[in-house]
């Protein structure tokens, strides 16, 4: 199992202030994501999600982290992986070509990274900071 670290207080807000995310909120904004967990298990343990079992690639696995970890109120992502996924975190003035330049070696690389992040992303100039995005290394 892996375990990924996101910024608890950025992110998607799903719930009324100060309330954790539940299983049930964080399967639903995997669906309507129109992710298919293909039949894993998404648990909250405080503010860690672990996300168990399912026939997911090791893409659509990594986006279902992605997923649950860039909301509000979840600080940590468990997760069975089957190679080392690449993440960053957004960082204030990153955009997604100096995150091409830094993890790539190419700022007209952006557009990989925008299409690894569908369907979390749905304008490569709206990413902010404390989100965390799918490096893909095939690029």
């Amino acid at each position: 199992m892996g375990l990924w670290s996101f910024m608890k207080s950025a992110g998607r807000k799903l719930t009324g202030q100060d309330d954790l995310p539940t299983a049930a909120i964080l399967e639903k904004e995997v669906a309507d994501l129109g992710l298919d967990t293909k039949g894993a298990e998404i648990k909250v343990e405080g503010d860690k999600v672990v996300v168990t079992g399912g026939d997911m690639s090791q893409e659509e696995r990594e986006k279902v982290i992605l997923a649950v970890g860039n909301v509000e109120g979840v600080a940590e992502v468990e997760a069975d992986t089957s190679g080392d996924p690449v993440f960053h975190t957004v960082e204030k003035g990153d955009t997604l070509w100096a995150i091409a330049e830094k993890t790539l070696g190419n700022g007209s690389k952006y557009t990989a990274i925008f299409e690894a992040n569908r369907p979390m992303l749905s304008d490569p100039d709206k990413i902010y900071p404390g989100q965390t995005l799918r490096i893909p290394q095939e690029a």
